[in-house]
This record gives C-alpha cells, structure tokens and sequence, in this order.
C-alpha cells in the first residue's frame, strides 16, 4: 500500500527528466558496462585522451581496447583498417559539449559509434547510435546516468540507493565546497567497486525538479561570456555556433602554474585526466591538453558577476 502520512521528505517539484526516453541507469560507467554487456564488441576503440573509469568499464567486462589520438580541434585520428565492423565499437567523446559537429560527421560514417556524452548533458542522441550521459557532471545528484540503444535483450536490474552517497551534497551546502572536498572524492571512489544497477529513486525526484531551460541557457550565456574575453589567450580555436548547454570553457594556455594560482584563489578547475600522461608521450595533443587545459566553470549557479571574477584573475595571471 501507499504510504500516507509520518514525517517529510525532500521537497521536489516534479517537472520531469530531460532524457526521459533513455534508460535509467547508476551511472555513466554503467551505462558502458550495459552496452559492453549487451553488444559483445571483440574490440573498442577509445581516444587516449579518456577517464580511467571508460577504460576500467571495458577491462571489467572483458573487451580488448585499442587507442587512437585525437587532434587539438578534438577530431579523432582513427587507425587504418576496417572501422565499419560491426564486432567492434568506436568510443567517441563529444569534449565539453562543444563537438556536436563532429559526432554528426563521424555518424555519416561509422554505425558502430559509441558517443559519451558524459560531458555532453543537453546534446540529443543520434538515431540509432549507442549515446550515454553521467548528470552528475552537470547536476547535484551523487550518481545516475541515462544511456539510448536499440540494442536488443534488455538486462533485468535491481534499483540503486542513493541516500548513503549525498553527504557530499548536502555539507556543501553548509560548509562550502572546499570542506567537503573529501567526502566528495569518496563518493568517487565508490563508483570503482558498485555493480549495474538502476538509476536510484533519490535521483530520479532529484532530476525530475530540475528547470533545464534555464540551465542550459545560464550555461551558454556563462560560455559566451568567458569566449568573447579570452578568445585571443586560447590556443583552442572553438565555434560557438551550436552551443548546447556545454558543461565548461576549455581554456588552453601554455603557462604553468596557471591551475594552481586559479584555485588558490578559489575558483577550483579539475585537470582532465592526470591518468592521460602515462599514455602518451610529451610532444603529443594528448600530453598538452592534460598539462594546461583549464576547465572554467560555467554552470547554473553563476551568473555574469561571477565570470567577470574569472575574468580578472586570469588575465592578472596571464
């Protein structure tokens, strides 16, 4: 029966999810794991220029790995052979949320795409493609992620909780992001040892409440804003024609120290990934997006103030 009654709960308004006809899963990294599962691939091909987590999904469901390099507009440079082929997947990153256009041009080509869109919130899945989110990137929600497949065979999962992985989320609110940093990267680390599983209850009211057309518009506003400043520091050259909700500003200077002086003064960038550099040698794209891309963040929470801030520091950095 239904409860009715007894003490409160968090008040959601339930508006609905954005990706509301994928499905609905505890993570990103499960949502590979479900395709591996589903597809098989005797092979996967990833860009060197990846997260840990997407390499580790493969390795926990048995699928050999081979990698390609990627140039600094952020196209891949796939091997010779056969891509076409249907036993294996080519993983394709859509960076920042700034490369729709070249999921299109490799969708032209290629039906065994995986897209991750992980850093990709707002971009729509191309028919017929594999294409997975992690909301958490975007969102304050401790896990989820939403994957699209016509993959046929659909696996029978228990359903995730959640409540036990929000004490990050809700301290932030009352002490600040820096004192509860460690409780943040716990909640990380769990993800290395949680099986597939549906997407929490928890995680779903939290995603449901969310006012997306504002995010996305406070997001690109937030963009636009820190392009029109820097555009003549970054060594990215970046089209801002389909903006969609992007997840950050990739900022690329070749100065060091650049990182550490923007968090000293509180205004904390991720380095995307430290892992990357035991993968590829100095000289290469790769090597020098890990060292000096910065992410700026753009996110709903800030407004044209905050990136004016962002602004001043870094050109009294620069």
């Amino acid at each position: 029966m239904k409860e009715i009654g007894g003490f409160f709960e968090l008040e959601l308004e339930r508006r609905g999810e954005y990706h509301s006809r994928a499905i609905r899963l505890n993570s990103g990294r499960s949502a590979l794991r479900y395709i591996f599962r589903t597809e098989k691939p005797q092979k996967v091909l990833l860009p060197y220029y990846i997260c840990d987590s997407v390499i580790e999904a493969a390795r926990q469901e048995n699928i050999p790995i081979e990698h390609y390099h990627i140039n600094e507009k952020f196209e891949p440079l796939l091997p010779d052979g056969n891509l076409s082929d249907a036993r294996s997947l080519i993983l394709y990153v859509n960076y920042f949320g700034i490369n729709e256009g070249i999921v299109r041009k490799l969708s032209m080509s290629f039906d065994n795409l995986l897209i991750d869109n992980a850093q990709a919130f707002f971009s729509q899945p191309v028919k017929s493609l594999n294409t997975i989110y992690s909301p958490r990137k975007f969102f304050g929600v401790s896990d989820g992620g939403y994957l699209y497949t016509d993959s046929p065979g659909g696996q029978q999962l228990e359903s995730d909780i959640s409540y036990e992985h929000c004490g990050h989320l809700l301290k932030r609110l009352d002490r600040g992001a820096a004192a509860s940093y460690d409780l943040y990267k716990k909640n990380e680390e769990a993800f290395h040892s949680r099986p597939v599983k549906q997407m929490s209850e928890l995680t779903k009211a939290i995603l449901s409440s969310i006012n997306y057309d504002k995010v996305k518009t406070v997001r690109e506003q937030n963009f636009l804003f820190l392009h029109e400043a820097l555009k003549n520091y970054n060594e990215l050259r970046i089209a801002t024609e389909e903006l969609n909700g992007p997840m950050v500003y990739p900022l690329l200077i070749a100065k060091k120290g650049l990182k550490e002086f923007l968090i000293q003064h509180k205004i904390y960038v991720a380095t995307y990934w430290q892992e990357v550099l035991t993968r590829v040698g100095a000289g290469t794209t790769e090597h020098k997006l890990t060292e000096y891309l910065v992410p700026l963040p753009i996110d709903q929470r800030y407004g044209t103030e905050d990136m004016q801030v962002i602004v001043d520091t870094l050109i009294g950095f620069i």
